[in-house]
């Protein structure tokens, strides 16, 4: 595998590498995830467990205490969509705390076909911080292009209200680095300080990556790169989608006081050993 990755300056590079080592992967809790997971990723790697209308919320917790049982550090979504009321809250709970779970991810969700106990993401964090929950990492969601449901202020507005009950802030996937950096900027501005963990897609096939860009976290970068052939093939190496560029393009602003980046979260969608590959050259790269 060629050398992918170019950084010249120390400071950059020192803190780029922190960032690379410390990121996580995000898998789909399918039947042969946990195998996958097994076969190609190092229990080093912090892991998160996506939740969806499908699968549902227990299937997510399934495969989080599954992978917590093999020595991964794991952090399931709970979705305000499926988790059906604060019984099952409790439940769940109950299952990750037995299971050694201290990292949770708390997001809207998209709606299933029951209506649940909550509304959104922050009363699913309210109802979650009223219990013994024993979590010490709580994730938050962040939509540097906005949500086509909600105003950009309303946005910020919830932000700002979800932010004293969680630890850190993952981003929906965006491609263009200058998007997310004036969106840092404005949470920083805002005196919203929590650390910011920006989503990258991993080494997936151009295929893939399409067929997933309308959700899953994909904003409407992707939705214009698939209207933009020839700029859309700029983000791709031979065989697949590379984050590189994305990553080069923040590094330099990783850890500076007018933003809170602090490092990457890979959107796997379970394409685990060409992602892992990817990620080892990096590493090597960056040595």
């Amino acid at each position: 595998m060629k050398r992918v990755l170019t950084v010249r300056d120390g400071a950059t590079r020192e803190s780029l590498k922190r960032a690379v080592t410390d990121l996580g992967f995000e898998v789909i809790p399918f039947k042969k995830t946990e195998q996958a997971v097994l076969d190609h990723v190092p229990r080093d790697v912090r892991l998160t467990v996506t939740a969806s209308p499908a699968k549902g919320q227990d299937a997510t917790v399934d495969l989080a205490v599954a992978l917590a049982g093999h020595g991964y550090t794991v952090a399931p979504h709970l979705s305000a969509q499926q988790v059906r009321d604060r019984a099952h809250l409790a439940d769940v709970v109950a299952r990750c705390r037995e299971a050694g779970i201290t990292d949770v991810f708390v997001v809207g969700g998209d709606p299933g076909e029951e209506p649940t106990g909550f509304d959104n993401a922050h009363e699913l964090l309210v109802a979650l911080h009223e219990l013994d929950h024993g979590f010490t990492d709580i994730g938050i969601g962040g939509h540097p292009e906005g949500h086509p449901n909600a105003p950009v202020e309303l946005l910020f507005e919830a932000l700002a209200a979800k932010a004293p009950l969680a630890t850190h802030i993952k981003t929906q996937i965006v491609f263009d680095p200058r998007v997310i950096l004036t969106w840092a900027r404005e949470l920083t501005a805002r005196g919203i300080d929590l650390p910011v963990h920006v989503g990258v897609p991993g080494a997936v096939t151009r295929q893939k990556l399409m067929r997933v860009s309308g959700g899953l976290g994909i904003g409407e970068s992707a939705k214009f790169l698939t209207k933009q052939q020839n700029l859309l093939w700029r983000f791709f190496i031979p065989g697949g989608y590379s984050p590189d560029k994305i990553i080069r393009g923040l590094a330099p602003h990783i850890g500076r006081p007018d933003n809170h980046i602090e490092g990457f979260h890979v959107f796997t969608f379970n394409d685990l050993e060409p992602t892992e590959a990817w990620r080892q050259q990096m590493l090597r790269d960056l040595a």
